[in-house]
């Protein structure tokens, strides 16, 4: 037996800025501002489990390297994503 989605009620406080453009996506798409963070959540989530990925079948190409150049690039691209560019 499958089962529901339960719901939790959470108080976030938002910056001001942020809560704007969040009513401005909603209006826009036609949902409730809450909708709209729900999705946005999601999203942010969805892509933080696509870049975790990415590095870690970056870090496993970067571990079977034996070329040294590539090695060098590889480890470059790692440092990129943990430190930025």
């Amino acid at each position: 037996m499958r089962t529901a989605n339960k719901t939790v009620r959470q108080s976030v406080s938002l910056p001001a800025n942020v809560a704007a453009q969040a009513r401005a996506l909603a209006k826009k798409r036609r949902l409730s501002t809450t909708r709209m963070l729900v999705e946005l959540i999601e999203s942010g989530m969805e892509a933080e489990k696509r870049k975790q990925q990415e590095f870690f079948e970056l870090a496993a190409r970067f571990r079977r390297a034996t070329d040294p150049e590539e090695v060098t690039r590889l480890g470059d691209q790692m440092g990129r994503m943990v430190f930025g560019n």
